[in-house]
């Protein structure tokens, strides 16, 4: 099936990766104007999204003997994973309110966040300068609680974009590995998205990574009872691209540290490795780039 569109995606890719190297500042005005309205969207929506996260608490009695299996390494027991409460109480009410601000196509493809659109808008036409006014939009929801709650998010190889070369036709999209790097050490990081896509229509769609991350707070236990794991914030992050990152203006190395070392330890595959991304590197590239939308933000 790909054979008739793979010949003229590969001239439309490289002269649309060329023009983005050429002039990153399309590529971050694109990122910003999508940002911008995913922030506003979260936020619409963040006080119900709330309520129902809260929910999950007050309704304990109904699954308190069927948990959510424990993560992470040797758990302490007085708290449960929350992960599968913010996907479904932010992500889905994502999902659902997108159109609100986007057309939107439900592109398929197997691998990827969490959340995947491909994303139209005006908006997005004015920002590319008549280029596309299309984008793959891939968010991935990050709930933690107190404990995991540092100024960063974990992302997987499958959740950030790379360098994108495709230097032949028959190849395809390959990334360069990126440096994770950290205070003591490093690792290198195997990025798996394309910094952009070519749709079956020859449309343009560069990619979009953010995160979501809600937060949630740790109520005392009462009597040796668990009492419930209320939402405290709700922050949106943008990731840059993968030729922002690597190519220009090259964030990695501008900002070292901006990715660095992830939760994973030697047994697994290198590939597969995840890596943190650093808020206070975003935080330093735009203030856009990392926006508490609900509840209090970090002293």
């Amino acid at each position: 099936m790909h054979r008739s569109h793979r010949v003229e995606a590969f001239k439309t890719y490289n002269r649309a990766r060329e023009r983005f190297m050429e002039d990153p500042q399309v590529l971050i005005d694109l990122e910003r104007v999508v940002a911008d309205e995913i922030v506003a969207l979260t936020g619409s929506f963040a006080d119900e999204a709330a309520q129902d996260y809260n929910a999950a608490s007050v309704m304990y009695p109904f699954w308190q003997n069927y948990p959510p299996d424990n993560r992470g390494r040797q758990p302490i027991g007085d708290q449960f994973p929350w992960i599968e409460v913010g996907e479904h109480t932010v992500g889905i009410k994502l999902a659902r309110g997108i159109t609100r601000v986007f057309a939107i196509n439900d592109l398929g493809f197997p691998t990827g966040a969490d959340q995947r659109f491909v994303v139209f808008s005006e908006a997005i036409e004015d920002a590319t300068a008549g280029l596309t006014d299309a984008a793959w939009l891939c968010v991935d929801v990050k709930s933690v609680g107190p404990r995991d709650d540092a100024d960063h998010v974990v992302m997987s190889h499958n959740q950030i974009s790379g360098s994108g070369r495709w230097d032949r036709v028959t190849t395809g999209v390959l990334n360069e590995s990126m440096i994770a790097r950290g205070r003591q050490r490093s690792h290198e990081f195997y990025p798996a998205l394309p910094p952009i896509l070519v749709l079956p229509d020859m449309t343009i769609a560069p990619t979009i990574t953010m995160a979501i991350k809600p937060v949630y707070s740790m109520m005392p236990w009462v009597e040796e009872t668990w009492s419930g794991q209320p939402l405290a914030r709700i922050e949106v992050v943008t990731i840059p691209n993968g030729l922002l990152l690597t190519e220009n203006p090259n964030y990695l190395r501008q900002y070292p540290g901006l990715l660095f070392p992830g939760k994973d330890d030697k047994s697994k595959d290198p590939r597969k490795l995840r890596a943190r991304v650093s808020f206070e590197r975003l935080r330093r590239l735009a203030a856009w780039r990392d926006v508490v939308v609900w509840g209090a933000a970090e002293d």
